[in-house]
């Protein structure tokens, strides 16, 4: 099994892509636990909630990786919950960051908030770019200073999409199409 993690700040692309790619790749996607858990509880979320929802997230994941599917492809994982934990409260539980490491991901799309716009959802915080970027270069500091593979993902819709059907295309040894306008 290979495991590719999609993840970066809001509104980047990263749901619509894991779509993308399942569609041109196959596997199966792990969606964003916090979505649910906002949706059910019909409220913004506290610190007390962090634990939770980085439980579900991980209770998603493990339920995909028993499934053992050739591709697993995750709309993120753990180092969102930290980060959004960081950003919002100022604080994390310690063991977050445990549980990302002792797990292997083979490699990580990280989408840039450059060259798309932000788009409100009701759930979304941070219409400002300046804030995107900031969440964008904590994502990429941590997956560097933990030496993760990961790959950056910007531009456009159109950029995106090709940049990440050929990074994944050549992740996996297959040759992706590129579209040369708008599929």
């Amino acid at each position: 099994m290979k495991v590719l993690v999609l993840c970066g700040p809001e509104s980047s692309g990263k749901s619509w892509l894991s779509g993308v790619i399942q569609a041109r790749f196959g596997g199966v996607v792990v969606a964003e636990y916090v979505r649910h858990f906002i949706d059910q509880e019909c409220r913004d979320t506290c610190y007390a909630d962090i634990p939770v929802i980085a439980r579900g997230q991980l209770a998603w994941e493990d339920q995909a990786r028993a499934q053992a599917p050739e591709l697993l492809i995750l709309d993120t994982h753990l180092l969102s919950n930290m980060l959004w934990s960081r950003a919002l409260f100022d604080d994390c539980p310690p063991w977050l960051e445990q549980a990302l490491l002792a797990r292997r991901y083979d490699l990580h799309l990280l989408l840039s908030p450059q060259g798309v716009g932000w788009v409100a959802d009701g759930q979304r915080s941070q219409p400002e770019l300046g804030d995107r970027q900031a969440f964008f270069d904590d994502s990429l500091a941590w997956l560097r200073g933990h030496q993760q593979p990961v790959q950056i993902i910007g531009g456009d819709w159109l950029a995106r999409e090709n940049a990440a059907m050929a990074a994944v295309g050549q992740w996996l040894g297959q040759k992706a199409r590129q579209c040369p306008t708008q599929c």
